[in-house]
């Protein structure tokens, strides 16, 4: 566990304390350092309280069993967080043509426990990220199941972060799936900009 938890900030009485359900691209796989991934720029810009557990390859329904007993929304619950962050789906691309039925459920599933069981937190559910020019047909579908459910909650929802990086193959990390810190940078700017319209 103590893996999955690395870069996450100690617990601290003071300041806003944020918690991030993300995949590799809010756990900054690619960058050069965890200091410069959007999710730790944009806390530090505000001086929140940063808790990033989230995990590589990670879906609603993808790599959920990484956690063995358990699983990522319980570790966001237990920091008991002011405000939530979700990032997934990018993740259950790759299940879609077997699993479409489960990871429209699991969507709602895990929004739902989030809202239920973190009644005074403020969740900010973000658009699936996206990494490539070439879009499937599933990105968009997804991307409207994240919308909907994330409206039943009436959470904010920040829209348009799957284009964020495409066209500029020189925010891309040698791997050619991730961010680099250029990546990372344009992506905690266009963050910033949300939040600043959500008020924060």
């Amino acid at each position: 566990m103590v893996a999955l938890l690395a870069g996450c900030s100690a617990p601290s009485p003071d300041g806003t304390h944020v918690a991030f359900y993300g995949d590799s691209y809010t756990l900054g796989t690619g960058a050069s350092d965890p200091s410069v991934r959007w999710s730790t720029v944009i806390s530090e810009q505000r001086g929140w309280v940063e808790f990033n557990p989230s995990v590589n390859g990670l879906g609603f329904i993808n790599n959920r069993s990484a956690f063995g007993e358990g699983d990522l929304p319980s570790l966001v619950i237990q920091n008991d967080p002011d405000i939530v962050f979700v990032t997934m789906g990018l993740n259950d691309n790759f299940s879609y043509d077997l699993a479409a039925d489960s990871i429209r459920q699991q969507i709602s599933l895990d929004l739902d426990r989030l809202n239920d069981e973190l009644p005074d937190a403020r969740i900010i559910v973000v658009e699936p990220f996206w990494y490539t020019d070439e879009r499937p047909e599933s990105v968009e579908i997804i991307i409207g199941w994240v919308e909907d459910a994330a409206a039943e909650i009436d959470a904010d929802y920040i829209s348009g972060a799957s284009h964020w990086i495409e066209g500029h193959p020189e925010w891309m990390a040698s791997d050619g799936l991730h961010p680099n810190d250029e990546g990372y940078a344009e992506m905690a700017r266009r963050m910033d900009a949300e939040l600043k319209n959500l008020g924060l």
